[in-house]
């Protein structure tokens, strides 16, 4: 493990933050942890001032789309410790996302030392109020000067924080689309690549447009199997039963997703994952069967369905969602250790900068 250098700003501007109105996205913490890749080996892991990046108008991620990213929360327990959740499996699918887009690993021990240590310094920065955390982006990208199609050969690795409230506070609408798509099978879906959701900002618009708030993606070829929600992974309640789209190589491998799994399973509750049709979905709804539909993603935690949009027609969605809550407040108990972290998910993030 390299030592990290850091150099701090001299005024926090966390005093002019109210912490009850944060406008989303846009509001950055004083610090980010930055790491270069150059002659084949990551080197200069440093904590700096939030500020600027200096980039070459021929930086290959501007041109060929090498740029992959992360998301993930810190909160704060009972005591008063930031707490990272899962911090491992994020550390783990950056790398997945590296090997697809052609992209060096970065060592995960670094990836979780600079997280542990950003948040560290950032800890006044998480914000108190229940639903609320300090969001945290991981991302890397070719900053090599080149202009040619081939793997760079210099990158970065940042890590930025943001402040954020409560994500999706009222139940969404989804509208299911038919003519544009997220992902195939041998494409980048299952990796958290920038040009997966650049593509998906025209037909999201088009959705909002029509009155929905998110995009509900179907398969490539067939436009009928349900691959994901534009930011979150979906599930269903049929019949008392829990299903959800299985892992193809074209949806993401999301961490809140295989945690909701585990939670639903500890409960008691059996969860399938499977390929699902749209028209299973609609056919439930018509008979009553469809008991609950949610999202799930860092950002939201869990998002409540009210209604599906598909060719002119509504799917309505039960309004009682009382197993999405629980799960959704079991969630939220292990991230604030309020309950016992029996899952081990949970990174403490000691008081190491005094």
């Amino acid at each position: 493990m390299k030592n990290i250098d850091i150099k701090r700003v001299e005024n926090s501007k966390v005093e002019n933050i109210d912490f009850n109105n944060i406008p989303l996205g846009t509001t950055f913490t004083d610090h980010m942890f930055i790491c270069d890749y150059e002659n084949g080996e990551w080197i200069n892991p440093r904590i700096v001032p939030m500020g600027m990046i200096p980039t070459h108008p021929a930086a290959m991620a501007l041109h060929y789309g090498q740029a992959i990213f992360e998301g993930m929360k810190a909160t704060v327990d009972t005591d008063g410790n930031p707490m990272l959740f899962r911090a491992d499996k994020n550390a783990a699918r950056l790398n997945k996302s590296a090997d697809r887009m052609g992209m060096p690993h970065f060592p995960e021990s670094m990836f979780i030392e600079g997280l542990k240590q950003l948040v560290d310094l950032e800890r006044n920065w998480i914000p108190p109020t229940d639903g609320s955390a300090l969001y945290l982006r991981p991302f890397m990208y070719a900053d090599e000067p080149f202009i040619g199609m081939r793997a760079a050969t210099y990158f970065k690795f940042i890590i930025m924080a943001s402040p954020a409230g409560p994500f999706f506070s009222k139940r969404i609408k989804l509208w299911a689309e038919r003519e544009y798509i997220r992902a195939a099978n041998g494409g980048t879906g299952e990796a958290k690549a920038a040009g997966n959701y650049a593509a998906a900002i025209r037909p999201t618009e088009l959705a909002k447009e029509k009155g929905y708030d998110q995009v509900l993606w179907l398969d490539a070829i067939e436009h009928k199997y349900i691959q994901e929600v534009g930011t979150m992974n979906i599930f269903f309640k049929i019949g008392g039963k829990f299903i959800t789209p299985k892992r193809d190589g074209s949806i993401l491998d999301g961490i809140t997703r295989m945690s909701v799994i585990a939670i639903l399973r500890d409960k008691g509750y059996e969860v399938t994952e499977r390929a699902i049709t749209i028209d299973e979905i609609q056919e439930a709804s018509k008979n009553n069967t469809l008991e609950e539909a949610f999202g799930t993603g860092t950002a939201v935690g869990i998002a409540y369905i009210q209604e599906i949009g598909l060719d002119g027609e509504t799917i309505h969605v039960s309004d009682a969602s009382p197993v999405g809550l629980e799960v959704n407040h079991s969630l939220n108990a292990i991230k604030t250790g309020k309950v016992e972290d029996k899952f081990g998910w949970m990174i403490k993030v000691e008081k190491e900068l005094a």
